[in-house]
């Protein structure tokens, strides 16, 4: 079996909450074609002082640490993101953006032909 598989299987939450969320989510993917590992949101880097006077943070711009930022709900969350896993991350949230721009596009174009058909009918 795939190792990136397999650690991706023993990564994903447990419980009530995480089951609604799988079930509703593969529903919609069924249901309009949603790519599965689009994620929404932003991937930033920033730098910390650890506090350590001896520390070379304490001269420097700090240690980085990169986040991944999303809303949910209307709310804004953060979450860590280990160096191993950003450029995963990053790529993840690039989709995202794409699939976003795409379907907003698509909205937008079906809104415009809409009021173009209203518009030919008053001309009748």
């Amino acid at each position: 079996m795939d190792p990136f598989y397999t650690e991706v299987m023993n990564s994903l939450p447990k419980g009530p909450q995480a089951a609604r969320l799988r079930q509703r989510k593969f529903e919609l993917i069924g249901r309009f074609n949603i790519p599965p590992d689009l994620l929404p949101g932003s991937v930033s880097l920033s730098h910390f002082h650890c506090g350590k006077p001896s520390c070379h943070c304490a001269q420097d711009e700090g240690h980085p640490a990169w986040s991944f930022t999303y809303m949910v709900n209307g709310k804004k969350r953060v979450q860590h993101i280990p160096k191993e896993l950003v450029p995963q991350i990053q790529q993840r949230v690039a989709a995202g953006r794409v699939y976003q721009e795409a379907v907003r596009e698509v909205l937008a174009a079906n809104a415009q032909l809409w009021v173009l058909a209203q518009k030919q009918k008053r001309r009748r």
